[in-house]
């Protein structure tokens, strides 16, 4: 129970003190105490398929690690590079995210581990790789459609669409995230659907000797991690919203153990079947084949389904990453870390500043090509996720004993060892960069290391103005939280 009284607090700081320090011990049935309760809280089945969209929204973009390693290389990575990083980013995610049940997610834990520099350089990093990740999906909803609507391929007519698309998705954004959860729902089942038919019709024509072609000598192993990488990561992504879930403490670790097992069997699956049953043309196997196999598979109609289905899974991935940047920001206001107007809400309880920031930022970023995109994205991305790793560690050696709802078995030796393989493979990913991707990404890393105390010291001026919530827990103090066995 939440300490409702001055006495109450005195007496917890006083118990926590035997905790050898360990001052957090929050986590209650209220997911955030910045969330106002008049808005209705996300419940589990919304938010699988939250998650499902910021890591996935289905198999479309894996054709590309077909046509650089061969299909034995790709069905492999798909078994196995989830237990090298997803298991790990899943299982860290779950127990961070119900010890910090709060909007802003990674940028709290690494504030709290190691100090508010280093949150806001966390935050700068992941929500500039979030909006870079979010100026594909527009791109690629028109990339589909432009086979049945010629004038999309480029000009006014594909810079006015693009501008649509994002203003509406955006509105989605704003209406609310209760919102946002249900049309995920309904468009990850519209998406996945065609993939299901298609597996069906495939079992007559499967030839499992296709599964096993490999030849390590022409591996485009660049191409081929970066795929990997870029279809099983951002399952951090979801604790930015902790705040807005319902019960967090239980939903978060179930929701996450759900959406791996559809991811994979996503990624897995349409791969089986579109290998197994069309002849093998390797050079064929780039983004948009699929649409190609279902035609050969079950005729036109099912085409036509699966381009649909991808337009739409783009629109998913769209509105499910726009929450998280978003809901990111409000996080960061509510610790100060951001001028006092990202924190404040919409009527509908959505982060109104935030939003438009990212939508800002998605229209800027749309110009990029695919490749480029991804590439910039990933080495953002694993700067991230290097301080989410030491702030995991460092937070299990400084506060051993508090409060994990959900806690990862195997204590401070287990926690160094699940962070061992997704660090080394970071290593792979960044050394296999390319120098133009590798300048443009430390330039903006180093954009945020200057533009934290540009803040403070408009902070000092009075020019902008912070506020830090009194009301959100502090592993330091003993205010505001409750001591739990």
């Amino acid at each position: 129970m939440k300490l409702r009284n001055t006495a109450n607090r005195q007496a917890s700081s006083a118990a926590m003190r035997e905790y050898n320090g360990a001052a957090y011990v929050t986590i209650t049935e209220v997911p955030s105490p910045r969330a106002p309760a008049s808005f209705k809280k996300v419940s589990i089945l919304p938010l699988v398929f939250l998650i499902f969209y910021e890591v996935s929204g289905g198999p479309f973009g894996v054709e590309d690690s077909v046509g650089a390693a061969g299909p034995l290389l790709a069905l492999v990575g798909f078994l196995v590079f989830p237990l090298i990083w997803s298991v790990p980013e899943a299982l860290i995610t779950a127990e961070m995210g119900t010890m910090f049940p709060e909007d802003g997610g990674y940028v709290v834990w690494v504030s709290s581990a190691l100090g508010d520099y280093w949150g806001f350089q966390q935050g700068w990093m992941k929500w500039l790789s979030g909006v870079i990740d979010n100026a594909l999906y527009p791109v690629l909803f028109l990339d589909y459609l432009k086979s049945a609507i010629p004038a999309l391929d480029g000009g006014w007519p594909r810079v006015l669409a693009v501008l649509a698309l994002t203003v509406v998705l955006t509105y989605m954004n704003y209406r609310g995230l209760t919102i946002v959860g249900y049309i995920a729902v309904a468009l990850g089942v519209f998406s996945l659907m065609p993939f299901v038919v298609m597996a069906l019709l495939s079992i007559p024509r499967l030839e499992p000797s296709r599964w096993l072609v490999v030849n390590l000598h022409h591996v485009d192993w660049n191409l081929y991690l970066n795929t990997l990488f870029w279809n099983l990561n951002y399952w951090d992504s979801i604790s930015t919203l902790a705040g807005e879930v319902e019960n967090p403490k239980k939903t978060l670790p179930k929701s996450l153990f759900y959406a791996l097992i559809l991811v994979v069997l996503a990624y897995f699956i349409p791969l089986l079947a579109g290998i197994g049953a069309v002849p093998l043309d390797q050079s064929l196997w780039t983004d948009g084949y699929f649409s190609d196999i279902a035609k050969i598979i079950g005729g036109v109609w099912l085409r036509w389904w699966m381009q649909a289905a991808a337009a739409t899974a783009n629109m998913g991935m769209f509105v499910a990453e726009m929450s998280s940047d978003s809901f990111q920001l409000l996080g960061m206001a509510e610790r100060g870390m951001l001028p006092e107007f990202f924190a404040k809400r919409s009527r509908y309880g959505t982060p109104l500043a935030g939003i438009l920031f990212s939508a800002s930022g998605v229209l800027l970023l749309s110009w990029l090509s695919f490749q480029e995109i991804v590439a910039a994205e990933n080495f953002l991305y694993c700067f991230g996720m290097i301080l989410e790793f030491i702030a995991f560690v460092k937070l299990r050696i400084k506060y051993p004993n508090a409060s994990r709802p959900y806690k990862i078995p195997g204590g401070t030796v287990g926690a160094i060892a699940l962070c061992v393989p997704p660090t080394i493979l970071i290593g792979i990913v960044l050394a296999l960069s390319t120098l133009k991707v590798a300048i443009v990404s430390l330039g903006a890393v180093v954009i945020g290391l200057l533009m934290q105390p540009c803040l403070k010291f408009m902070e000092r001026k009075r020019w902008l103005k912070f506020t830090k919530s009194t009301d959100l827990p502090d592993l330091d103090q003993g205010t505001n939280v409750a001591l739990v066995d």
